[in-house]
């Protein structure tokens, strides 16, 4: 791709999803709609999207992203509702939408159809990430949906390769397909493991260094995923299973470098994000092009059938999923005593495809093994595209209605403000403890200001919590929590502009200011990450 249009692209997409911040409507869903708005303007550059730049150069470092802000233990107390849908449901969308397309689609071969089951089978990881973080759904829900979109890429590319190879001629057999299945999962899971313990070594020991750290973040996932890749294991395993081990244990690495990654990690995800949606969108007279035997009224009614199935499909599995292991186990039914029927109809209805389905469905070969053209590779492309845009636009637009609907209970601010509140009152009584213990040791000597400020800096941070629950100014509609970071804040900006003039007037330098503005900075990034929370 050209730098203009990939300028454009990047500049473009930015926008739309910094105006989506502004509007109710997910930022996905934006950026689709202005993506296919956008197809119909002369002189839009043709951005057709090339899955060998997805797969290995967007997907890694999408899914790192993800996978450093999930919580390896969250999934694992998950892990049963994680692998029923990323792999179990994967697996049954395949086989379910490729009958369907088979028996609906004359002459199109039942390994072709199985070829585009196998590519709109797994819910998207950005879509899925980005709209129930929008929407504050209850963290169990959100913890499932985000643990099946890590792993279920995996499933669905080797399902792929599998119906491929039988649909190209150069054969497969369920015993051969189940074998790949088994060798790219255990594979990229094993990649995964070795490289994880090293890598974080590593990073540890650059403790010095935060730029250097940072830099090897960078490359983390594109590394993890080319190398299992290598050894035709699956990469997508591979970049999910360090990512959750890295996150994990972020709290060991120094937190300059914590810092800094949080802030680039986020401008890449917003960046890369943004682009893929917004490609999404993009795709339309890419995938318009060459239906060729069919017509546009055919194609439409296939694109409304194949929908409604995968659809229809997710609510099939879903729902004796979730409660069919309950019917069978005592242990499952005592865990999970307040589960309610409309927790599977959320999860059910959250199953947006993007831009992994389209990626891999651009992989599919123009020709077979014979050298004729592979059957309907068109229509393939068309009914992933709808598919695509029509989970994401209806269900993504849908889907906070329904939650409203269902009446489904959100997170409670209330108990997670007084949870938060009691463990660091713990931790800061643990640190006073051990502050009194540093003091008595000679080689710690401070004289008392220094010391009775050490004491107010932990005394505040316990305090701080618990003025979130306090009285709230009648004036203002603060608490007192609020009014102080509001003033801390205010006062810091007079220092920063103090200090500007100072260089103003050449009183100091520039180096001199940098140094007095970035602790500044510091504190007021700790003021704002605590109004935040």
């Amino acid at each position: 791709m050209a730098v203009m249009p990939l300028f454009l692209l990047v500049a473009g997409s930015a926008a739309v999803a910094g105006l989506a911040r502004r509007t109710p409507v997910p930022a996905p869903l934006l950026l689709v709609t202005a993506g296919i708005a956008a197809s119909f303007i002369p002189g839009i550059p043709d951005y057709t999207l090339d899955p060998h730049i997805v797969l290995p150069l967007v997907l890694p470092p999408l899914l790192h992203t993800a996978a450093l802000d999930s919580s390896y233990l969250d999934l694992r107390a998950n892990l049963r509702p994680v692998a029923l849908l990323s792999v179990g449901y994967v697996l049954f969308a395949t086989l379910v939408v490729g009958y369907a397309a088979y028996l609906l689609i004359p002459d199109l071969p039942l390994t072709a159809a199985l070829v585009l089951g196998a590519v709109v089978a797994p819910p998207d990881a950005v879509a899925a990430t980005a709209i129930s973080r929008r929407l504050g759904l209850p963290h169990r829900i959100t913890t499932i949906l985000q643990g099946e979109s890590l792993v279920n890429d995996a499933t669905a590319i080797t399902a792929y390769k599998v119906a491929l190879a039988a649909a190209v001629g150069v054969g497969a057999t369920w015993a051969g397909g189940l074998k790949e299945f088994v060798v790219a999962s255990l594979g990229g899971i094993g990649i995964g493991v070795l490289l994880m313990v090293p890598l974080h070594w590593l990073r540890v020991r650059l403790r010095e260094s935060a730029l250097l750290e940072n830099t090897l973040s960078l490359l983390i996932p594109f590394v993890a995923y080319a190398l299992a890749e290598q050894f035709h294991a699956s990469g997508v395993l591979a970049v999910v299973v360090v990512g959750l081990y890295l996150g994990h244990r972020s709290w060991q690495v120094d937190f300059e470098t914590r810092l800094q990654e949080d802030a680039v990690w986020k401008v890449i995800s917003f960046l890369l994000e943004s682009a893929v949606f917004a490609l999404i969108g993009l795709q339309l007279p890419v995938v318009l092009r060459g239906l060729g035997e069919f017509s546009t009224a055919q194609a439409l009614w296939y694109a409304v059938v194949v929908f409604l199935v995968v659809v229809v499909s997710r609510f099939v599995w879903v729902f004796p999923a979730t409660y069919l292991p309950r019917c069978l186990s005592t242990r499952i039914r005592a865990r999970e005593p307040d589960l309610n029927w409309t927790r599977p109809v959320i999860v059910g209805w959250a199953g947006m495809r993007g831009v992994v389905s389209l990626a891999i469905a651009f992989t599919i070969p123009s020709t077979v093994a014979g050298g004729g053209p592979f059957p309907a590779r068109n229509l393939v492309l068309f009914l992933t595209f709808t598919t695509v845009i029509g989970t994401l636009v209806i269900q993504g637009l849908t889907l906070p209605v329904l939650i409203r609907a269902l009446r489904l209970p959100g997170r409670d601010a209330q108990a997670e403000t007084l949870a938060e509140a009691q463990v660091q009152n713990e931790a800061s009584r643990a640190a006073e403890e051990r502050l009194d213990e540093l003091l008595q040791d000679e080689r710690n000597a401070l004289p008392g200001p220094l010391a009775d400020r050490l004491r107010a800096v932990m005394e505040r941070r316990r305090n701080s919590v618990w003025e979130r629950l306090g009285a709230v100014n009648e004036v203002t509609g603060e608490s007192a929590d609020e009014t102080y970071r509001r003033l801390a804040r205010d006062v810091i900006d007079v220092e920063r502009r103090v200090f500007v003039t100072l260089r103003d007037a050449r009183r100091i330098d520039d180096e001199m200011m940098r140094t007095l503005l970035r602790r500044l900075d510091l504190e007021e990034a700790a003021a704002y990450r605590e109004a935040a929370s």
